[in-house]
């Protein structure tokens, strides 16, 4: 992403929101590059009146309403398109800072579902067609000095631009796509001459020789009267490692181009998955020895490589172990704030230990992107889409969202690979070869990819013309387990999904089979696919590895039960299932040791007899003792003769039991001789309780900010009781809201659940929520909510 640089902010009061630090923080802005950040103080005026777009219209009427924002108030569960399916119209008040007079200012917007026509002052700008990137436009000749209105006209109905126009509506993409301007707003004013972009890109990162190139784009509205000198700086921290400059005259408006090379960079910290380090590029315009502009941007230096057998980084062959994730939450579509959008990569690198995740089907948020960065965690990005491919126009937009993504992204280190086609699509030679061509064009540092299916991996060898093979491989072996297909042959190769919903006993078909609140039995069967998909694809040097389907459930009309599909090894709320318990364990036991049956210590109607017969339970321990009701009851060993390409096997107990007196389970994990984790299960309910957790204990209150509250009954251990019921009521007091059912009924969710609570923009203190229970009592925690100057949101490594 991009930053503008120079320091000096605080000079402009108006220009140092609190919350920007938060936001970005390792942002420094200064002269010559101003930004006004526009979330707050909309005012939503719902269904579209061709009136409301003017400046004198009266919205006193209107709502007021923070960004991110949908424009329908939703479940969890049972969306109906109908609801977003519609034209709205927001509009934004606001007066133009002294200091932006006489400076260019451009309008910039990171996501509106799915259309958007701003209409500044009066005037009608370009409208804007497709969610998922940024798109600005320069409105300086139609600002005033005094009061501004911005009227935004949103269609959020079916569309013919990527991923939609499929003739069917939104059951035909396998995801649902809630309307709204759902991400980020701003005004940004630059000088006449202005540095639009900058892309770094290590070269030669394993050799002495190695290398930043940078490539400084600038945006000139005329010719200048003076030379121009463009710097850029690689710095560690405050420490300038190397230093280049070129010196230029602009003798006509257009865009100017300006490469600098930075070298003789010594010993460098590589970025790699345990310490992903980052560098700064610093690149200054300046006149007449005077800074003018400045523009960061950071990058990391790693080599990444998928070769014929395997994938590599930084020279060492490492397998990739990943899950796809979709960028939608419960209640609001895509319109969470930076911190929960964030939260998805501590989830899926921290807790579920993987290398990788794909952003299945379209570029997902620079929030998430940035959280990647800084936890080690790669990504696959790709275009929006999904199976439909439309007409010209179409096909155009999709090139168009190729060469956005990639100019938006291509400084992200976390980024190995680019997605050019659309997901699980027939074969276009011909579009194909475009967004392959415009994103080598803009980086060719990466390789470009796309997922295939068995129907269009047939003719791959005259229709395929990208770098990585990628398939998604959903069939059985012979004895119904994880089948994983030969590689084809003379190309790198991976897996970009595999499990899923896939009706593995029948070998054939896809079911909403993994839901919390449904069969048990069924749910238990996830992990275990998951675990022969990454074992048996490991097996084959020749694969890079595995991106399984997926990482959350998400809102979809195929195979779903109440508009929620259920593939996840996580629900929708990010609560890990059954089916997490595989991926949980494969982290080193000296970091975190784990112990996580694939089942529920419970004997209700579905399990009277307990888990029964080779009941697995995973964890990265050597051994495993069990005790049932305090008396010893099986030594296990991890199944390495079934699951040898794992680093951690699982564990099979044999656990027919009679309930009647509900028996206790104890685990205990031992590394060597060593005792290192124990953990306990009770099957009386009467002992059970209510479990609440907020994410965070402190937000912010500058700008829009929120944080999970997960909430379920468990044992008196703490492990869920996935059968339970009731209904959970909250009360806030305090500068918040809560954004989510209110009550909540648990049985629907397999008993347990979350909802957020937001800040109010300008308000501080404490937030105090209360969750009562029908019959389980009340529990409670507190928020503090705080200034944004005193937090720094980055992740550490450890």
């Amino acid at each position: 992403m991009r930053t503008s640089a120079l320091g000096g902010l605080a000079s402009a009061g108006f220009l140092r929101p609190a919350g920007l630090l938060w936001q970005k923080n390792y942002e420094r802005r200064g002269p010559g590059c101003l930004v006004l950040p526009l979330d707050q103080e909309w005012l939503f005026g719902g269904k579209f009146d061709l009136r409301a777009a003017e400046p004198h219209y009266s919205d006193g009427a209107f709502s007021r309403v923070t960004l991110p924002n949908c424009v329908a108030k939703l479940s969890w569960q049972n969306w109906d398109a109908a609801a977003w399916e519609d034209v709205w119209i927001y509009r934004r008040h606001f007066a133009l800072p002294e200091e932006f007079h006489g400076l260019r200012v451009f309008l910039e917007f990171d996501g509106v579902m799915v259309g958007a026509t701003p209409v500044i002052n009066g005037h009608e700008l370009q409208q804007h067609l497709g969610g998922y990137l940024p798109f600005r436009y320069e409105i300086t000749r139609w600002l005033r000095k005094d009061e501004n209105v911005l009227a935004v006209e949103v269609d959020s109905r079916w569309s013919d631009v990527p991923p939609e126009g499929a003739p069917g509506g939104p059951g035909k993409i396998d995801y649902l796509e809630p309307g709204g301007i759902y991400r980020s707003a701003r005004l940004e004013a630059v000088p006449s001459i202005f540095l639009r972009d900058v892309f770094a890109k290590p070269a030669r990162v394993l050799e002495e020789n190695r290398r930043v190139e940078v490539f400084c784009i600038l945006d000139s509205a005329g010719a200048s009267s003076d030379p121009l000198e463009i710097q850029a700086e690689l710095k560690d921290g405050e420490r300038v490692v190397s230093r280049a400059s070129e010196t230029l005259r602009i003798e006509k408006a257009g865009e100017i181009k300006v490469p600098l090379t930075l070298s003789n960079l010594g010993n460098i910290t590589l970025w790699d998955l345990d310490k992903p380090h980052l560098y700064e590029v610093v690149s200054t315009l300046s006149s007449k020895g005077k800074p003018v502009q400045g523009y960061a941007v950071r990058i990391g230096f790693r080599d990444a490589r998928f070769e014929l057998d395997g994938f590599f980084l930084n020279g060492r062959r490492l397998q990739l172990f990943g899950l796809n994730r979709h960028e939608l939450y419960p209640y609001v579509g895509g319109a969470m704030p930076r911190r929960v959008l964030r939260r998805d990569a501590e989830i899926i690198r921290r807790e579920f230990n993987c290398n990788i995740v794909r952003c299945s089907h379209y570029p997902q948020s620079e929030a998430f992107l940035e959280a990647c960065d800084e936890l080690g965690l790669l990504v696959w990005e790709e275009v929006p889409g999904w199976a439909h491919l439309g007409d010209e126009a179409w096909k155009e937009l999709l090139v168009r969202d190729t060469r956005d993504m990639v100019i938006r992204d291509r400084n992200h280190s976390s980024i190995v690979i680019w997605g050019v086609r659309v997901n699980e699509s027939a074969n276009d030679v011909e579009l194909y070869r475009r967004t392959t061509a415009v994103a080598k064009s803009l980086d060719d540092s990466r390789p470009v990819s796309g997922s295939m299916t068995p129907a269009s991996r047939k003719t791959w060898q005259q229709d395929w013309h990208e770098d990585v093979f990628a398939f998604d491989d959903y069939h059985a072996a012979p004895d119904r387990s994880v089948g994983i297909a030969e590689p084809v042959p003379g190309v790198p190769y991976m897996l970009t999904e595999a499990v899923g919903q896939f009706n593995y006993s029948r070998g054939k078909g896809f079911d909403n089979r993994y839901r919390r609140a449904g069969d048990e039995r069924l749910q238990r069967q996830q992990a275990i696919f998951h675990a022969q998909a990454h074992s048996r694809a490991a097996a084959n040097p020749r694969i890079c590895g595995v991106i399984a389907w997926c990482a959350f459930d998400y809102a979809s009309l195929i195979n779903a039960h109440n508009t929620v599909k259920c593939p996840g090894v996580a629900d929708f709320f990010r609560i890990p299932k059954l089916g997490a318990s595989f991926y949980q364990a494969q982290c080193d036991p000296e970091v975190r040791p784990v112990i996580q049956p694939n089942f529920y210590w419970d004997f209700g109607p579905q399990t009277p007899g307990g888990p029964g017969n080779r009941a697995a339970i995973f964890s990265n321990c050597d051994r495993l003792e069990l005790f049932l009701g305090g008396q010893r009851h099986s030594t296990l060993n991890p199944d390495a003769a079934n699951f040898p390409h794992l680093k951690h096997p699982p564990f099979f107990a044999d656990l027919e039991v009679d309930g009647a007196d509900h028996p206790e389970l104890r685990i205990d994990g031992y590394v060597g001789d060593r005792l290192i984790v124990s953990r306990s299960f009770s099957s009386d309910p009467s002992q059970d309780q209510l479990f609440l957790e907020a994410d965070d204990r402190e937000l912010i209150g500058d700008e829009a900010d929120a944080t999970r509250l997960v909430f379920k009954v468990v044992d008196k251990y703490g492990a869920e009781r996935a059968s339970a019921g009731g209904e959970v009521a909250f009360e806030l007091e305090g500068p918040g809201v809560i954004v989510g059912d209110n009550p909540f009924a648990l049985a629907e969710s397999g008993g347990v659940g979350a909802v957020w609570v937001k800040t109010l923009p300008g308000s501080f203190g404490r937030i105090r929520v209360a969750a009562r229970h029908s019959g389980l009592g009340r529990k409670s925690v507190e928020i503090a909510v705080e200034r944004t100057d005193i937090h720094d949101t980055k992740y550490s490594t450890s």
